[in-house]
Parts: structure tokens; sequence; C-alpha cells
């Protein structure tokens, strides 16, 4: 439970922020969830020595929605900053957008410093794939300037074509200025564009980073970054970042999961972005392309350091997995689903259930029982090198460049490993099946990619985040659906830590007073998408004033919906016109705002990314037109066995799934309109089903209380 110095400290420290601001205006629903935060993470368990992990049932984790206006930011920072500090724990602050990162390290981190009092240090956790690897660079430049290819050589091997020279040119002054220190190594403060192709050049991952024993180790970006995440009170993360810290086991790049507070800004991502970094992929000619280029590379290790037994093996097992991947081209090229289509790129065989189909388990078993020999015999050779690489009597140099060379092959082959592990994975009756396919796409020439992924995110966040936590917050303006916790809980595994607490916080604007909600009665149901696009045209103009000086949201849920009515609209609307896609976003916004400013009138059509995180306060945005209800289509892989699942244990995943994730996305949507307590407008929906369908009336009670009008 909370000590007295815990309140004290909360207390007198907001009440810092009071007195520091004459117009701050303290919130009932913010000290409610400063002090749902501090409550919860008071219960945090603590582990003895000797002592196995305490088992955790949620008893340290909130669940708290904060609509717009709360000061979300401002509640967790304080309460979780002084709990972390008087726990001996570390602050994990995790967002699922860039923006929100840069706002909470240049904005909200400084002004709670400077108006609580409280002594918080601060930094931004980035992906290793983030910083320049120094060695790797001053490889590549220093033997290209020599005009020879001879000593770049095992590199070389690594570029699928010769580096022009123009990629020399970028590469030899991003050496230039991290030498001079006028570029600190982060790639996100190089000043201009860099292709991801060339950048793949100058990073690293896990694998070829030679640690410790690199002779650039003491100016590497990346570990000074590390080594100042070690010393501050509070980390800014984001959730990629975490969740592949978690599926490393924890505390390999962020601090932790036992020493570690967690707050988890725009936590109605976390989910989505678990499946997309639970899944694995691998492409059959990038696989065939480095498998070729194992035996160059094992054998010069194997010469290095004479272990040509090794390098049999693996290049043996190399050839065995060569094999397979040929005997797929030869049963790819007779399935059905993978058919060459007029017009189409990219075709699809999804294995219904995740099941592997009928006569192809022995391939599957050998495929990935290749792999997996690969990757043993690879490890055995990467030990062996790193035992040599301590022997002060070997030419360091070489050993060094061999340890990268072979580093990214063991990265290669850990993903196919990853892949062919889930595909192999035979179904468990009861459980989620695992979604499998393979994509059959043609650019220049024809490539597969063998997919595989869990259809729920749900387990994985329980027992690698949650059930090891010393405490966690899950907070968003939006994340009940259909007015319960119940499909968050569900999704993120919380639903099987029964002492998780949660709160749903009051809003602090006036919605009767400040908006008014008008549904017209359309002539066509958007089932009837040709019909309904026409109603959309009809209207539009009816609701839009082209000599009225505010902004428009129209928020659409299709593409070509919207470009269509964008086509259709007249004359007098048209110059008044901004469209998604057509134009940056920045650069949208940045026009939509001078003509507000200029006195003119201006409308916005966006998708489903404008109708999240858009900040359109006062007259920038008086209306919001929602075109159709955002129901989301089942149609990726893993949704669709998803559920084919749910239908096979008898439910309703409209019902389950669409409908509840839907709610949250209307909510989200219709949230563009009142962003301060001054905004006001009205929010239209031009989609009748939420007045005629039996879901509709669900959706509507979830919505904000409107004015109601028409």
């Amino acid at each position: 439970m909370l000590t007295d110095l815990e309140k004290n400290a909360i207390r007198d420290h907001y009440q810092n922020i009071a007195k520091s601001l004459p117009h701050f205006r303290p919130r009932q629903a913010q000290r409610e969830m400063i002090a749902a935060i501090a409550n919860a993470f008071s219960r945090t368990q603590q582990q003895q020595a000797g002592e196995d992990a305490p088992e955790r049932n949620g008893e340290s984790i909130v669940i708290v929605e904060g609509p717009t206006g709360v000061g979300k930011s401002l509640a967790y920072l304080l309460a979780g900053g002084i709990m972390a500090q008087t726990r001996g724990k570390i602050l994990v602050v995790s967002s699922a957008t860039v923006a929100l990162q840069e706002q909470l390290v240049g904005r909200d981190l400084p002004f709670v410093v400077r108006h609580s009092g409280l002594s918080l240090s601060f930094a931004l956790a980035k992906g290793r794939g983030r910083y320049l690897c120094p060695y790797k660079l001053y490889q590549l430049t220093q033997l290209n300037a020599q005009d020879s290819l001879q000593g770049f050589e095992p590199q070389q091997v690594f570029w699928d074509k010769k580096p022009r020279a123009e990629e020399l040119a970028v590469l030899r002054d991003m050496a230039d200025q991290f030498a001079a220190r006028t570029f600190n190594g982060d790639r996100d403060t190089w000043p201009e564009q860099i292709d991801e192709g060339l950048w793949q050049r100058v990073t690293n991952d896990r694998h070829g980073c030679l640690k410790a024993g690199c002779p650039n180790r003491p100016e590497c970006p990346f570990f000074l970054a590390r080594e100042t995440l070690e010393t501050v009170n509070v980390v800014v993360a984001n959730h990629d970042l975490l969740l592949a810290d978690i599926g490393m086991g924890g505390g390999v790049i962020l601090p932790s999961p036992a020493n570690s507070f967690y707050c988890i800004d725009e936590a109605h991502h976390l989910s989505h972005k678990a499946l997309q970094q639970f899944a694995a992929e691998h492409s059959l000619n990038q696989a065939l392309w480095f498998l070729d280029r194992i035996g160059n590379v094992v054998d010069k290790v194997a010469g290095v350091l004479d272990k040509s037994e090794l390098a049999v093996l693996a290049t043996e097992a190399a050839s065995g997995l060569q094999e397979s991947m040929q005997e797929w081209l030869f049963h790819l090229a007779d399935e059905p689903s993978l058919a060459t289509q007029e017009g189409i790129e990219e075709s699809s065989w999804l294995w219904p259930d995740g099941a592997i189909p009928s006569g192809l388990s022995i391939l599957v078993n050998n495929t990935a029982m290749a792999a997996r020999m690969l990757l043993k015999h690879i490890n055995s050779m990467n030990e062996a090198l790193a035992a040599a690489r301590r022997d002060k009597n070997q030419d360091s140099s070489l050993l060094d460049r061999l340890c990268g060379d072979l580093g990214m092959l063991l990265a290669r082959v850990e993903q196919v490993v990853d892949v062919w592990d889930l595909i192999s994975t035979e179904n468990v009756e009861g459980e989620a099946p695992l979604a499998k396919w393979i994509t059959r796409t043609f650019k220049d020439k024809v490539d597969y990619s063998f997919n595989a992924s869990p259809i729920t995110s749900a387990s994985k966040l329980a027992s690698g985040l949650w059930r090891r936590a010393a405490g966690a917050l899950l907070t968003s303006a939006t994340l009940r659906s259909l007015g319960t916790f119940d499909l968050l809980l569900k999704q993120t595994g919380l639903n099987w830590l029964p002492d998780t607490a949660m709160l749903a916080l009051d809003s602090p604007f006036h919605f009767a007073e400040q908006g008014e909600l008008y549904i017209p009665a359309l002539a066509a149901s958007p089932k009837d998408a040709a019909a309904h696009t026409s109603e959309i045209v009809k209207w539009l103009p009816r609701l839009i004033n082209e000599n009225e000086a505010i902004g428009t949201l129209v928020l659409f849920s299709s593409r070509r919906q919207m470009q269509e009515v964008a086509l259709k609209l007249p004359d007098s609307h048209l110059p008044l016109l901004l469209v998604q896609g057509e134009i940056p976003k920045q650069v949208l916004l940045q026009r939509h705002q001078e003509a507000i400013a200029a006195g003119k009138p201006s409308i916005i059509f966006g998708l489903d990314s404008f109708a999240e995180g858009l900040d359109l306060p006062g007259e920038m945005c008086v209306q919001v037109i929602i075109a159709k209800l955002p129901f989301a289509m089942p149609d990726n892989p893993i949704e669709k066995t998803r559920n084919q699942w749910i239908e096979a244990r008898g439910g309703n995943p409209f019902m389950e799934i669409t409908v509840p994730e839907a709610s949250i996305k209307l909510i989200q949507a219709v949230g563009r309109l009142i962003r301060t307590e001054s905004d006001y407008g009205r929010v239209t929906i031009l989609d009748n089903r939420i007045l005629t369908a039996r879901y509709g009336k669900q959706l509507l009670a979830c919505l904000p209380p409107f004015k109601r009008i028409g």
C-alpha cells in the first residue's frame, strides 16, 4: 500500500505545479488517475534474494481510459516517476507513435521536472537499427578509398550489387561527419533521407556486433545510448521496441520487467503491435541467395580457425535447406491459389485453421529440421570465432571482419528458423491455431514468402510481460469498446490476471453544450457502394457551406470511395479540398491552417489514420463528417484464420470482434471534434445502419452525449 512518504510527495509535487502556473486548474479526473496509478504501483511484489519470482495476478496493473483533456501524461509521469523512485524501479514509458515519444521527451517530461520540482532524468530509447555502426562504416569507406575491393570482399558478399559512386559518397560524408562529431550516429539526426538499403550496410544487429571486442566500442552510438539508459529514472520507448525486448526475454534492450514500472500510452494499439512483432516471414529467393554464399564464408572462417569439420557440417546443412527450398518451388508452381492472374501482382495461399496441407507434412518438417541444423552449425562456428578473438595472438582485424560476416549469416538463418518453427507447429486442441500462409509476388521476377503468426498475442503478453512486470499502467483516450474493457482484456491476456484494476474517467468537456450529432436520412446503404457514394456526393454540399470560414474533416473507410467523392464534388467546393495521400500530411495540415487563418473554409478528406491522433482545435475543425461506420474487412490471413477459429467454436466474429473494434474507431473519429473546453461543432454520420441495424444502438450509446438534431 501507499506509504505516507509517497502520499505526501505526490501531493506536494502536484501542488508545486499549481503554484508554478497561474492558469493551472487541478482536474478531478487527473487526480483520480494519479491516485489509481500510485495505488497500483504500491501493490508491487518484491522478489527476495534467493526466492523465486512472486506469482503476479495483476495486482500492480491498472487500466485507465482517460478522455482528451484529462492530462494523462502529466498524471502518469508524476505518479509513475515518484513511485519508481521510492520503490527502486525504472519508469518505462511506451507509446505507439513517434509523435508522442517526441512530445514526451521534448515537452512533457521537461514540464514536469521544471514545474513540479521532481528530479527526474530521462532518455529516449531506440532499437539498434537506428544507430550507425562505426566499425562497419570505417571498413566500407576506408577499403573503398583505396580503389580496391579485395580487402572489402567479405562485406561485398552481402551486397546484391556493386555499390554506386553516389552511395560511397554518402558513406564517406557520413564517416567524415561522424569522425568530426558533427553527426552523432543516430539515423534520425542525419539531415537527409537515407536509402534503406544503404543504411542497412552501416547499421548492425546483435549477431554482427563485435560487442566489447570492437575497436570502435568507445565511440559506438548504440552502446553509448545503452549506457545512458542505465543511468536515468525514465526511459521513453515505443511499443515495437518494448515488444522486441519482451520477445528476446526482457531486459536485453530495456530494463528488465521485474525492475520496471510500465506506462503504456496509446495502449489500444498494443495487441496489434504484438502480433506484428511475434509473426515471422522470409523470402524464398533471399533464402536461396544467402544459402548460396554460406560455403564461401564458412570456408574462410574454417581456414583461419582450422575448423574444417564444422565448415563441412554447415555447408551440408545449407545444401539440405537449399534442396528443401527447391522442392518448395516445385510444389508452389502447381498450387491453384498462387496461379498467375492478369493484372494482379500478388496472390496468397492461406492454410485453413493453420493445418499443414495433406502431403506436405514431410517437406515442412524436413525444411524445419534442415534450418535448425544449419543454425546449430553456424552457432558453433560463431562460438569458435568468438574464442579465437579472445586470443590476443590472432589477427584481430581479419577475425573482426569474419565475425561481422558470420553474424549477418546467423541473423538470416535465425529468421528462417523462426518461420519454420511456427509453420511446423501442430495445432493443439482447444488452443488458438497459428495463421500460416504463402504469398507469391511478381515484380522483376517471381518470389514466394513463407509466413506464420499467432492469431492472438494474449498468451505471449501475459507470460512475457504482465506476469513479470513490477507494475503497469495501460492508458489511452479510448480503451473501452461497447462500454466495457472486455475486448482489451481479452486481446492483451489481462483477462487471465483477475486482480487487474480498471478505471474509466469522465471527460472534462460539456458535450451536450459544445457539440451536436446529426444523422440524416440517406436513400442508400453502404452495402450498395455506388449508391452510397452518390448519396455522399449529394449531401456534402448541403452540409458544408463554401462561404463559411471553418474547417471540416470528412473521414472515409475506403480510399476508393474517398477518391470517387473527391472527383464528383461540385466546382464550388473543389478549391477548398485537401485529400490525404495527394500531398504530405504536414503540408496538408499547414495549408488547412493557413486557409482558416486567412478567413477561408477548408475541407480535409482523410482515412483511418486521420481519425486518430489528429489535433485540429478551434475553427480548424468545427465539423466532422463520417462517411461510413468504420468496420474493418477481415482481409488479411491472420484475421481470416482468427474468424475461422471463432466460427468453428460456435462464435460470431462480426459481433465478437468487428463491432467492438468499430466502436473504438468510431469514438476516435468523433473525438476529432472537441479537443479543448472552448471547441464546438457538429458530427454528422452518413450511415443509416447506426439507426437501423441491431448493433447500431450499441454504437450510438457509446458516443459522447451530444445534442441530437434533425
